[in-house]
């Protein structure tokens, strides 16, 4: 992936172009990032299949 540096002079500026950037994209190229990104998320285990979340629950007794 090639890194780019752009410099805006205000947010929205910085906005149109992060739309304007996306929008050139091919669905295959956005895919591709969507899944780069999920690979680099913090607490990925290597086979997340194995995982499952815990389980948990508490009882309440109403009077």
């Amino acid at each position: 992936m090639e890194k780019v540096v752009r410099i805006f002079k205000s947010f929205e500026e910085s906005d149109r172009g992060d739309r304007d950037h996306y929008r050139k994209l091919t669905p295959e190229q956005r895919l591709g990032i969507l899944c780069e990104l999920n690979l680099q998320s913090p607490g990925r285990a290597e086979n997340a299949t194995s995982e499952t979340l815990a389980r948990v629950y508490r009882i309440i007794k109403f009077s």
